[in-house]
């Protein structure tokens, strides 16, 4: 992986990124350097277009490893769960995904979001 920094990425720092470093290699999409690039990866897996399945489970291996690597706490076993809602009833926050929590997050204005674990998403929304 690139740099552990967790500071925002310029231009020129993505593009010396190997494609090695990117969730999606193909298309240089959401990169892995850091806990920050990992939790974005996370939020915004189900907005890549473009991919194949096969594609989408290299990529959430990826993700899994840089994961761990960089301590982000990870719920989801697949990426079919990321982004997706339960269908047929209405969802508590603990059986929403982290990426469902970010955009609600997101769309409420929460400060922090990008940072915080699942729990603490569900937490700031419940407050």
């Amino acid at each position: 992986m690139a740099a552990k920094k967790n500071s925002p990425l310029d231009a020129a720092d993505r593009e010396a990124m190997p494609d090695s470093a990117f969730a999606f290699p193909r298309l240089r999409k959401e990169p892995l350097n850091d806990a920050r690039h990992v939790r974005n990866a996370i939020a915004r897996f189900d907005q890549v277009r473009d991919v194949t399945d096969k594609e989408r489970d290299e990529a959430f291996r990826r993700i899994q490893k840089a994961a761990r690597e960089f301590g982000v706490e990870m719920t989801e076993r697949s990426w079919r769960e990321l982004g997706k809602p339960s269908a047929g009833r209405k969802s508590s926050g603990t059986d929403k995904s982290k990426a469902q929590l970010y955009a609600e997050a997101r769309d409420r204005g929460v400060a922090g979001r990008s940072t915080m674990t699942k729990a603490e998403l569900i937490r700031a929304l419940d407050g």
